[in-house]
């Protein structure tokens, strides 16, 4: 009986031990719900466009929606491999303390495009290996799923695994949210293409 209780003591602790680093229930459904409404966004500002509006440029130094979706696919598999990549190390708890941005300011900051940022040469459309429009869609589409499952079924401790970028510093929970936003941002963007005067009609 001795050894027995002592089992379920070690059964309970494990679970609050696991409690304790994994997302609670509602940070799951907040993630998983925002990740489907931005892939969902993406793919209905894009769909049914012809070549000609899909390669639509504003100017010379503009992206075009087919641009903007390269950028959105290549920018959705780097910055999962960094969380991902993150995830392997130790937990760094102690750099909690660098994270000074809320959840719902992460989304707010990134969505925000009154603010322009240059993006990395490797994100450019032009670097991406994408070939078309229709290419980047299927791979963004492939990628979101695969983080929307890891999402709903995932036991790691995102919230002490930190990660410094250029723009702050954030938990990989909050990494999650960053990716769906950065989409936002840029589905956002190609509603702009899409509002210019000289867009074509089809």
């Amino acid at each position: 009986m001795k050894k027995i209780i002592l089992c379920l003591s070690a059964c309970v602790l494990l679970s609050f031990s696991l409690a304790d680093t994994t997302i609670n229930k509602e940070e799951r459904k907040i993630a998983t719900d925002f990740l489907k409404e931005t892939k969902k966004g993406v793919l209905a500002a894009a769909e049914g466009l012809s070549d000609a509006q899909l390669k639509f440029k504003p100017g010379p130094d503009r992206w075009s929606v087919e641009d903007c979706l390269k950028h959105i696919a290549m920018s959705e598999q780097m910055l999962w491999g960094m969380i991902e990549g993150g995830l392997k190390q130790p937990a760094t708890p102690e750099k909690r303390i660098d994270v000074k941005m809320k959840d719902e300011d992460v989304i707010k900051n990134i969505e925000d495009r009154s603010t322009k940022v240059k993006t990395f040469a490797p994100l450019e459309p032009v670097n991406t290996p994408f070939k078309s429009a229709a290419e980047a869609m299927a791979s963004f589409s492939k990628e979101r799923d695969k983080l929307v499952e890891y999402v709903n079924n995932t036991n790691d401790d995102l919230r002490n695994h930190v990660n410094p970028l250029p723009v702050g510093v954030f938990d990989s929970y909050q990494m999650i949210l960053f990716v769906a936003a950065h989409s936002n941002r840029h589905m956002q963007q190609i509603n702009e293409v899409k509002a210019d005067p000289n867009y074509p009609k089809n």
